[in-house]
């Protein structure tokens, strides 16, 4: 496997920054896994503060133990939390995620180009 495929799928399926990690760019991966994680932090507790009320309102009585009714106010607690940060988080996290991605293919395709001008030819 390639250098650059292992970067790329590190970056894609672990976590932004990953690939940078694994390729010894230890800055710009910190950059992008920072802010990746930033943005979960905004999501979990966006969520925490949702369960919360949810839970509150069920502990007063407002919502009966009814998972129908239960689904539904998890439903409108989520529409009504759709603040413009949690959807800065979103693109922001999407963002970060496809450039360490495509960055992480494009260091890890340079650093191959690179070994392969200063490997001696292969007798043959």
């Amino acid at each position: 496997m390639t250098l650059s495929l292992k970067a790329t799928l590190i970056s894609a399926l672990v976590f932004p920054g990953g690939g940078h990690f694994f390729l010894k760019k230890h800055i710009v991966g910190a950059l992008l896994a920072g802010i990746s994680l930033v943005c979960v932090y905004l999501f979990i507790s966006t969520a925490m503060e949702a369960a919360q009320v949810i839970s509150l309102k069920i502990q007063s009585g407002e919502i009966p133990l009814d998972i129908a009714r239960i689904r539904a106010e998890i439903y409108k607690q989520s529409a009504a939390s759709g603040s413009i940060t949690t959807e800065i988080a979103t693109w922001l996290l999407g963002i970060c995620w496809l450039v360490g991605i495509a960055d992480s293919f494009r260091l890890g395709r340079k650093q191959e180009q690179a070994r392969h001008k200063t490997e001696p030819p292969q007798p043959g």
